[in-house]
């Protein structure tokens, strides 16, 4: 039963943090710790421009 418990646990937080990742919320976190700032509307606007600036500057294939 112990093993149970732990592989369920395991894989609901490989789970959540798959789900934090897709919808960026992991990615936000790592702006707001590297930038030493807390979570706001301003900070969020800055986070998005962030991200739309690095995605226009990659090459596309094909």
């Amino acid at each position: 039963m112990k093993r149970v418990r732990e592989g369920t646990r395991v894989f609901a937080a490989t789970l959540f943090a798959t789900l934090r990742e897709i919808f960026d919320e992991a990615a936000y976190a790592r702006f707001l710790s590297r930038a030493g700032t807390v979570s706001s509307r301003a900070e969020y606007a800055a986070f998005r421009r962030e991200f739309e600036d690095a995605k226009v500057r990659r090459p596309k294939c094909c």
